[in-house]
């Protein structure tokens, strides 16, 4: 039987890898997660929600570059290497966008930057034993800025980590409470079905958006409170999955074996039972990805899931879809490819797997 179990999953892993789409999609998926995980390494803005604001160069095009002028704080925020990794720097030090500068006595005379032909104001400040290269740089947004002059890219980076994680624990949330109901349902029958698929039914006759929205109402806006809610909605179709598949094998040769070993229920259905209805489950559990990326960039959209400062694609959106019909479409259409992306590779993969783990198939 464990060998039967292995050649299975080896023959599906080789009809995986001949699917260049979903090797592809895959690959795509492993990227952007560790670019969700190190983001702030990566991003050209390394505070935290890469929000460092410059006013004065807001919504400037893909390529712009200026000069900074770093002014640093006397205080310095004590913070740890792993701290500075994956939560950002806490940073306190001033930067403002210059026109031009020179050094005399030790004193440094800068242009503030101005938009549209304007002059900026000129202000003096001591270096303090500073040297040139310490206080000036040159700064490049290869994505250009956004309407508070933050680094387009750096938002871009940091926003992945939200949109990747809440498919990992919404999908684990749907899985656990999912894979639970529909099995006691299945197994069990009776009255005890019946009672469950009661709530199947009304949860999944209530409009998933205006579930999400009750939950995070009722939880609190905030971070993880979007990820539970999008977890609580997205149980209801892994149990009706599961229930399905579970009615089917209960009856099956090997299960009333196990019964007639005197093997408990739980047994039964963990070592049994749900080892072999987990291919359609891990198929649904893709394509609940994409569904809780778009679930969460539609509560970002409409001021509801994470809350500002934080990075998300979907705020990005909402900040900025006003600019499709002012001259700068790609300061929203950058996060929704971003999106789209995202969620394709994630259907793909699915329909990989799909046909990778179909039996019937040749």
């Amino acid at each position: 039987m464990s060998q039967q179990s292995n050649s299975l999953s080896q023959l599906a892993l080789q009809k995986f890898k001949k699917d260049f789409w979903g090797v592809f999609s895959l690959g795509f998926i492993v990227f952007i997660g560790l670019i969700s995980i190190f983001a702030y390494v990566i991003a050209p803005d390394n505070s935290q929600y890469a929000n460092q604001m410059h006013l004065s160069i807001h919504s400037k095009k893909p390529g712009f570059a200026v000069q900074m002028l770093t002014i640093p704080q006397q205080s310095e925020i004590e913070q740890s290497f792993l701290s500075n990794v994956f939560f950002g720097k806490k940073i306190q030090d001033t930067e403002i966008p210059i026109t031009a500068y020179s050094i005399q006595n030790n004193t440094l005379s800068y242009t503030e930057y101005a938009s549209d032909g304007l002059e900026g104001l000129t202000k003096s400040i001591g270096m303090n034993g500073l040297s040139e290269h310490e206080l000036i740089s040159n700064k490049t947004f290869l994505f250009g800025t956004d309407k508070y002059g933050r680094d387009l890219l750096s938002r871009i980076l940091v926003g992945a980590r939200i949109s990747f994680f809440i498919g990992f624990i919404a999908v684990f949330i749907s899985l656990v409470i999912g894979i639970f109901m529909g099995s006691v349902a299945g197994y069990f029958g009776g009255r005890v079905d019946a009672i469950i698929m009661w709530f199947i039914n009304v949860s999944w006759s209530i409009p998933t958006l205006l579930l999400v929205i009750a939950i995070t109402l009722a939880l609190g806006k905030g971070f993880w409170q979007v990820f539970i809610a999008v977890g609580l909605t997205m149980w209801v179709e892994v149990a009706r999955v599961v229930r399905g598949q579970v009615m089917g094998v209960k009856e099956m040769q090997y299960v009333t074996a196990a019964r007639a070993l005197g093997f408990n229920d739980f047994r039964i259905i963990t070592k049994h039972i749900l080892p072999n209805i987990m291919a359609p489950v891990i198929v649904i559990s893709a394509a609940n990805f994409a569904a809780a990326i778009l679930i969460e960039s539609g509560l970002s959209f409409l001021g509801i899931g994470a809350q500002p400062p934080m990075a998300s694609w979907g705020a990005m959106i909402k900040d900025h879809y006003n600019y499709i019909i002012l001259g700068k479409p790609y300061l929203a259409l950058i996060p929704g490819f971003c999106i789209m992306s995202l969620v394709m590779a994630f259907m793909l993969m699915g329909n990989a797997l799909r046909d990778a783990l179909d039996v019937k198939s040749s």
